[in-house]
């Protein structure tokens, strides 16, 4: 049986990015249970930065993580537009209240800034908040950035090596795949998103709640093609958002719907919900749908991400509960992960973070 230092179970954008962290200083294991990395949420996002997604909690982690997409390369100028009709001026006054002081660049736009940047924007939305520092992220591009550094510093990347069984003797993990394989960590590490409940309660510990919702994004073909320079257009109520790829547009009716852990697939009423609230906000013609497609989005029951050591399981530790920020949070997310981990003090661009924000033992 081969032994690691770290077993991470799940190798989509979380455990990628945390292994990536972890080679220069330990021996890693990466657990993926499909056929290659990244199948399920990592390989379906919707793909965009965004300083205010998630909430004032996951800020931080989004300001520290743009400064190294940026660098990187990965991230591509956007900008983002939070719109709202007449009716919709408080609940704008209360996203300025909310997200005043947080350090994220925003202001107030008419219905006169909102043309300019929406051309065609049906005549009663007319306030928005404007967030210059929006961005598409190469997704698949940082993804594979955090599976080569893995691979370069020592990581052992096992595929189709869905977790069987997870048993502690002698301060190790004894760990058997569904095809027999055994593997030995010192640590075990649940990055394994929408299965993150499962996979604690295969290793004896308590579930935190973390709940998968299915989210939905149609691909549609529009006249006139969506401008290239058309912005992350999303409703201050909840209802939508939208942006442009190709002269198409991607599209979500912004659902949550809860569900089980699987291989998740687009529902059709969410499907034609996404075009009815399109076609109230511009006055484009939807020719077709093009492609269609589901992910599942997993929050523990405060919505903030789970980072740290379980409370109860010795060796057992939480990297979970990224929602839809997962993927732009990725850098810091896996710097201060890896900083819990090694029992190191956080350094640079996390070194600010409050990590007891994020601590599984903040469920009791």
């Amino acid at each position: 049986m081969r032994q690691f230092d770290f077993a991470i179970v799940g190798a989509g954008m979380a455990g990628a990015s945390l292994a990536a962290e972890l080679v220069g200083d330990a021996r890693v294991l990466l657990l993926e249970a499909e056929d290659q990395p990244g199948y399920h949420t990592t390989g379906r996002s919707a793909a965009f930065w965004e300083e205010c997604y998630g909430g004032p909690e996951i800020v931080p982690l989004t300001l520290a993580s743009g400064a190294m997409l940026r660098e990187g390369g990965f991230l591509s100028p956007r900008g983002a537009l939070y719109v709202g009709r007449a009716g919709d001026r408080l609940k704008i006054d209360a996203f300025f209240d909310r997200f005043g002081h947080t350090g994220v660049t925003i202001e107030r736009l008419d219905r006169s800034g909102l043309l300019e940047r929406v051309p065609g924007l049906r005549d009663d939305w007319c306030d928005a908040v404007w967030e210059p520092a929006c961005a598409d992220i190469d997704v698949a591009g940082l993804h594979a950035h955090y599976l080569a550094r893995a691979r370069r510093g020592g990581a052992e990347i096992a595929l189709r090596a869905r977790l069987a069984r997870a048993e502690r003797r002698s301060d190790v993990w004894q760990l058997r795949c569904e095809d027999g394989r055994e593997f030995g960590g010192q640590i075990l590490v649940n990055a394994a998103g929408a299965w993150a409940d499962p996979v604690a309660q295969l290793a004896g510990a308590k579930p935190l709640g973390i709940n998968p919702l299915l989210r939905t994004v149609v691909q549609i073909d529009v006249e006139p093609s969506a401008p290239a320079d058309l912005p992350l257009v999303l409703d201050i109520s909840g209802g939508f958002y939208f942006k442009p790829d190709n002269g198409r547009v991607w599209l979500s009716p912004h659902d949550e719907t809860p569900t089980i852990p699987h291989d998740a697939a687009p529902e059709e009423l969410a499907v034609a919900e996404a075009i009815d609230r399109f076609e109230q906000v511009v006055d484009w013609k939807v020719r077709r749908v093009e492609r269609k497609w589901a992910g599942l989005r997993s929050f523990a029951p405060d919505r903030a991400p789970v980072y740290g050591f379980d409370g109860a399981v010795e060796g057992f530790a939480w990297f979970a509960g990224q929602g839809g920020y997962g993927i732009q949070t990725a850098p810091a997310a896996a710097m201060l992960m890896a900083d819990i981990l090694l029992s190191r003090s956080p350094s640079g661009a996390v070194r600010m973070i409050d990590q007891s924000l994020y601590l599984p033992t903040r469920f009791g």
